[in-house]
């Protein structure tokens, strides 16, 4: 039972586990406390560590961008409160890496030394350490539903200017209705929905309208970027 536990993690399309946690800017309740934004939730391996060290300076640096496009950070790591504190506290000390200097982390850093959310959302994984967790990233949308996941293993720092077209891509399929291909920015051309019938698909191929029909299964529009971004980022 205690193994299930350990490598049981929630599914894209499902509700976020719900948990209480102190943190390092007081208690939470996950994922009501964020009810009618976007979340991610972030673990790292430990703290006083490179790696999750320049991860943790970026995630400050770029905390304003992402809350103007409504998503609060979360982290979590398996260390306790006061080596939070202390590690946090060095960062903006004493702590200065690609121009990034002062740096003083602002979202909550969850304690978790019993393991209990990093559990419940799979981000312990054996074959890479039973002690630690993995470079897990959750994003839940504003109704707690979790839409990514992405994994990366303990040797490898994340890419954040994926994290952040992940967030803005998820909220612009939202508001227009379409899917996002490959490499997709704002301003790119979207996909356009698989035509649910003969008819449809045969008006689409015929018609010179705002897309352009490879075939019935791929059509593309254009969608520009400010209309994008004015969707999605705060005003």
């Amino acid at each position: 039972m205690e193994e299930n536990q350990v490598l049981s993690m929630p599914r894209i399309g499902e509700k976020a586990p719900e948990f209480k946690a102190v943190t390092t800017q007081g208690d939470i309740n996950f994922p009501a406390d964020y009810k009618g934004s976007w979340a991610i939730l972030f673990s790292h391996p430990a703290d006083f560590t490179p790696v999750c060290t320049s991860e943790f300076m970026t995630f400050a640096s770029l905390e304003p961008k992402f809350n103007e496009a409504n998503c609060k950070l979360i982290g979590l790591s398996v260390d306790g409160l006061y080596s939070h504190i202390a590690w946090l506290r060095t960062i903006k000390e004493k702590i200065t890496y690609k121009g990034m200097k002062d740096v003083e982390v602002k979202f909550p850093l969850i304690e978790d030394i019993t393991m209990e959310v990093a559990k419940k959302y799979g981000m312990i994984q054996p074959g890479e350490s039973n002690t630690k967790a993995v470079r897990a990233v959750f994003y839940v949308d504003p109704k707690g539903i979790i839409r990514t996941i992405i994994y990366y293993p303990l040797s490898l720092g994340r890419n954040f200017d994926e994290l952040y077209r992940v967030l803005i891509a998820l909220q612009a399929a939202d508001e227009f209705g379409v899917a996002m291909p490959a490499d997709w920015r704002p301003g790119d051309d979207v996909i356009v929905p698989t035509a649910g019938s003969c008819g449809v698909a045969k008006e689409r191929m015929e018609s010179k309208a705002d897309m352009t029909c490879y075939d019935w299964f791929f059509c593309t529009k254009k969608l520009d970027k400010d209309t994008v971004m004015k969707k999605v980022l705060k005003k």
